[in-house]
């Protein structure tokens, strides 16, 4: 499918539950940009694979990962939507990418840097390769914008260098060069036990995140529980990350803007602010829980969303392979 309109794409990792920092940082923003952009969305199982996954579990947390973009908002008719294994080009541009990767650009990743530190002495080819997967991800479409956080930016700018480089190798049509597109509300909401770090899908303490599969008592508990700071006045101060984090969930949840969050709660105390965040997250996760839930029992309906996705996908994703075999001498499956 080709479009008038720029195309934007965005993905998320199935490696772990999707939490509400995914929805206000990711999904909530997919469903409004998908009206104006031609949006391709998918979940990055090849991805996850950079770290050991229980082969069942990968397997199902991928398909409930797609579940929850469609009880989202997303609509499979007017967004690309699929799993990256789904389309082998991914993997196929990927090899080609790395051979026009240095080491040294890969090493210098600071998301390398931190997961490779915890991952001890055998550290997988693949944590080392994972931006230029990411790349091939990108650049397959054409995509002119990617929607990410300020922790993903390395990994845009290293996609614009490699693409770069190529098109000053093999002509400055090859590859369209990414813009990244940082949502101003929401990109970046942080856990509630350490609102010093992001919240995280593999964080250990579970009621650091919401996930968008707690139940509603699940979600008041954590809420109520979010680490705060020291002092009473509700303030939006680099001094109050806990009460930040909390007016910052609020102001993605409503639209509100913070000055207008803040002079609700004068004169009133961090309980206010923990009761009526808990109760915007239930409201907003549950419907999205739910219709997950009912997605989850038709794997048939999920399938043949995902087929539909993959094949406009794949149709794009040869085109573009088709022209960079052409230009940099490979042949191609067709000749």
């Amino acid at each position: 499918m080709t479009s008038a309109k720029k195309t934007m794409l965005s993905a998320i990792q199935p490696s772990n539950r999707l939490t509400i920092g995914n929805y206000l940082g990711a999904l909530k923003n997919w469903v409004k940009l998908q009206h104006d952009y031609d949006c391709i969305f998918f979940s990055v199982n090849l991805h996850a694979i950079t770290v050991r996954q229980d082969p069942a579990e990968l397997k199902e947390q991928t398909y409930r990962a797609i579940a929850t973009y469609l009880a989202a908002g997303i609509n499979a008719d007017e967004a690309t939507l699929f799993i990256q294994s789904q389309v082998p080009e991914h993997a196929e541009l990927a090899w080609v990418l790395n051979c026009f990767t240095y080491m040294g650009e890969l090493g210098r990743m600071t998301q390398y840097k931190d997961k490779s530190a915890k991952q001890g002495q055998n550290i997988p080819a693949g944590l080392f390769s994972y931006p230029t997967l990411m790349a091939a991800d990108i650049l397959l479409y054409r995509t002119h914008l990617v929607p990410v956080g300020e922790d993903q930016k390395q990994h845009i700018e290293l996609t614009r260098d490699i693409a770069i480089r190529m098109n000053n190798l093999f002509g400055k049509d090859l590859f369209q060069i990414p813009e990244v597109y940082i949502p101003p509300v929401g990109a970046r909401i942080m856990s509630l036990q350490a609102p010093t770090s992001k919240m995280s899908k593999s964080d250990t303490d579970v009621n650091a995140s919401v996930y968008l599969n707690d139940t509603d008592d699940q979600i008041r508990k954590k809420v109520k529980r979010a680490v705060t700071d020291s002092g009473t006045e509700i303030a939006y101060d680099e001094e109050k990350p806990g009460v930040r984090n909390l007016l910052n969930i609020q102001s993605a949840l409503t639209g509100k803007p913070i000055p207008e969050l803040v002079a609700a709660y004068a004169g009133k105390q961090y309980g206010h602010l923990k009761v009526d965040t808990a109760e915007l997250v239930v409201e907003a996760v549950g419907p999205i829980r739910n219709r997950t839930d009912e997605l989850m029992k038709d794997h048939g309906y999920l399938e043949k969303i995902l087929a539909k996705g993959a094949e406009r996908a794949r149709t794009r994703a040869r085109t573009q392979l088709k022209i960079l075999y052409d230009r940099i001498g490979l042949v191609n499956p067709n000749g």
